[in-house]
Order: C-alpha cells, then structure tokens, then sequence
C-alpha cells in the first residue's frame, strides 16, 4: 500500500469509527426529533403571524411539511452510511443504494401531503392517495426485496494476496471520501439556495448520477485485482441497475415503482446467477486434481 493509500485509510477508519460512535447515532437521532419539532414550532408561528417576515418567507405554513424535512434529513444520514459502506463490498453498497431508495419512496408519500390543506378533506386527497399507495407499497416490496438480497451474499474475496486486497479496499476508502465531499458540497449547495429562497435541486437525483459514475469507476478499478468475468459482469450490472434507480427518481408516479422494482428484481437475478457461476466454477476447479490423479493412477 502506498503512503497516500495509507493516509487514506487512516482517514477514512477515522471518520467511520467516528460515525459508527453509539453517541454519534444518538446525536443524530436527537437532531432529527428536534428538527422535526422545531419545524412543527416554527409553521404554527407562521401561522399566527408571530415570525419576523424575512424569516416566515421560507417557513412553509403547511404541518406536513415538517415531516417532509425529518425524512429528508433521515435520508441524508443514510446517504453517509452508504458512503461508508463502500469499503466493504460492492454488493453492500449497492444493497445500501436499494435502502435508500426505499425510504425515498416512502418521501415521496409524504410529499404528497404538502400539498394538503388543512383540515384534509377526501375531496382533495381522493387522486394523491392513489400515489401515496403506490410509493409506499413501492417501498415495501423493496425493503421485502432486499431481504432476498442480503440472503443471497457470500462473502468472497477477490485476490488471495493481502496485500493487494489491501489496496483495493484503500482505493475505494479513496472513492467514499471522494463521495462523502461531493455530496457535502450538493448539500450545502442546496440549503444555501433554499435559504436564499432560490430554486433548489434534487439532491437525491444529483446524488444517484454521481454514484453512477462511482460505481463505474469502481468496476474499472476492480480489473486492476480480478479480471474474471463473472466478477466483471456482476459489478457492471450492479451499475446498471444505479442507472435505472436513477431513471426512477424522475419518472412520473407508478412507473418510479416499477422502474425501482425493477432495478431490485434484477440486482437480485445478478446475484443469483453470480453464486451459481461462481460454485460451478468452484467445482470445476476442484475437479482438476482429482481427474490428474485418476489419470496417473495405473489400470
């Protein structure tokens, strides 16, 4: 491993021993209840007329948007647990990208009611409901999918040599810090512009293209320690799917669910065809000695 590789890493374990820190989870879960109560404090304020008038400009007056702003900030911490979990494995990682977009959908079931007034009436909820099933049902079925996914995993290593096992999760510690700035950067980019009561963009559409091109590169880098083409293909089609998971996110209601669907279902028969691939593999190469010795063995 090189000096800079070995810098990386310590950075890298460093941030993540961090993150991982009983106290950091129970940090962030207290922030996400007092944002989700302050929101709700600061929309009944508008409301009354009590909060300056510069401020009461980009304090939303419907209640429901306070539970848009808790998911939104949820996602967010399970966006640095996916940044995270790239040093484990592809397969994580990608099981990580399905998790959250699990969430997502459930968001968007929520942003639904924004658009609410208040008292809810059937009258203006009787078209929207049908979105709120299908997004959430939507992420039902993924968060049951993924169960299948995970179930499937077999712990396998790419190389034998430690050392180059080393590096490679070094690298992609590298392409995790790489991601953690990026996606910093997206969102304070995003809180500025809502502050300054400018247009703001979709961050998690913005974050999915950029773990497009991550996992890309990942897969490149991988050729570098295994070029064996089940491994090849398996993280290719793993992009692939980010590719679709990413086209979801901007297709219109009911299709975002069979698109994520989708994209489940196929990381699912990806990983299914990998571990059968592989043992065939496994089985013809422990066949070797045995047809050499029964070659040598006299009649």
């Amino acid at each position: 491993m090189t000096i800079f590789l070995s810098h990386v890493d310590t950075l890298f374990n460093s941030l993540e021993h961090f993150w991982e820190y009983k106290r950091t989870e129970r940090t962030a879960a207290n922030v996400l209840i007092i944002a989700f109560l302050g929101t709700l404090a600061l929309i009944e304020l508008r409301r009354q007329g009590l909060i300056p008038e510069e401020l009461a400009e980009i304090v939303p007056s419907n209640h429901y948007y306070a539970i848009n702003v808790a998911f939104s900030m949820l996602l967010g911490l399970e966006v640095l647990g996916l940044v995270f979990s790239l040093s484990n494995s592809v397969a994580v990682s990608i099981g990580k990208q399905f998790e959250i977009l699990s969430l997502i959908l459930l968001r968007h079931s929520f942003n639904e009611f924004i658009y609410f007034h208040e008292p809810l009436t059937w009258t203006e909820a009787s078209k929207p409901v049908l979105h709120i099933l299908s997004n959430a049902s939507g992420g039902l079925v993924i968060f049951l999918m993924i169960g299948i996914y995970y179930k499937l995993q077999q712990q396998r290593v790419m190389t034998q040599n430690p050392g180059v096992t080393a590096n490679f999760i070094a690298f992609k510690k590298l392409v995790a810090l790489l991601l953690l700035f990026i996606f910093s950067g997206i969102g304070i980019a995003d809180a500025y512009l809502y502050l300054n009561i400018l247009p703001t963009f979709d961050f998690f559409a913005i974050f999915y293209t950029v773990l497009v091109f991550s996992d890309v590169l990942l897969v490149l880098v991988s050729l570098r320690y295994s070029s064996s083409y089940q491994t090849v293909f398996r993280n290719s089609g793993f992009a692939v799917a980010t590719v679709v998971v990413r086209i979801a996110l901007t297709a219109p209601p009911y299709y975002n669910v069979l698109l994520g669907v989708g994209a489940m279902a196929f990381a699912i028969g990806i990983t299914f065809a990998y571990n059968r691939l592989e043992k065939t593999q496994a089985v013809k190469l422990s066949a070797v000695p045995l047809t050499k010795e029964s070659i040598s063995r006299p009649g």
